[in-house]
């Protein structure tokens, strides 16, 4: 069997905003956000198969992806949950997301695997996540590094 990496890249936009942030994050922005999820298995060799020749169907990928993050998320406010005033915030807006930390690309692309490794089908694990906040700035994550 040939292990094989398989990519699925999904786009949200959503603002966030950083609490005692000493520079121009502090205010309310948003960003386009790039989110690139690599999962690692076996390519799938059994004649009687429906996913003969694939690692993972992609569309499961999606599904996964979508309901934990995407629809989650796009065009929504993000805002660490320790924010003073939060809930004037919140009652700003209608797509409202409350975090237990910071939400730098750093904290979330950590929290985005952690919510995708926990829902991948048996035999399939999460390679790598990357979450770009802009076309030049990204953060990722590697199982290898977190094992």
């Amino acid at each position: 069997m040939a292990k094989v990496r398989i990519t699925k890249e999904f786009n949200f936009e959503m603002a966030h905003v950083l609490y005692n942030y000493d520079g121009l994050c502090s205010n309310i922005h948003g960003h386009s956000y790039k989110l690139l999820v690599t999962v690692l298995g076996d390519i799938a060799e059994d004649d009687s198969s429906h996913k003969l020749g694939m690692v993972m169907d992609f569309s499961i990928l999606k599904s996964i992806v979508t309901e934990e993050i995407v629809s989650r998320l796009d065009h929504a406010l993000m805002v660490y949950d320790k924010f003073p005033n939060i809930n004037t915030l919140k009652a700003a807006t209608e797509r409202f997301y409350s975090t237990p930390y910071q939400p730098t690309c750093e904290n979330m692309v950590v929290d985005f695997a952690r919510r995708i490794r926990a829902r991948l089908p048996q035999g399939i694990s999460l390679f790598s996540v990357r979450l770009h906040e802009t076309a030049t700035s990204y953060a990722e994550w590697f199982a290898s590094d977190n094992e």
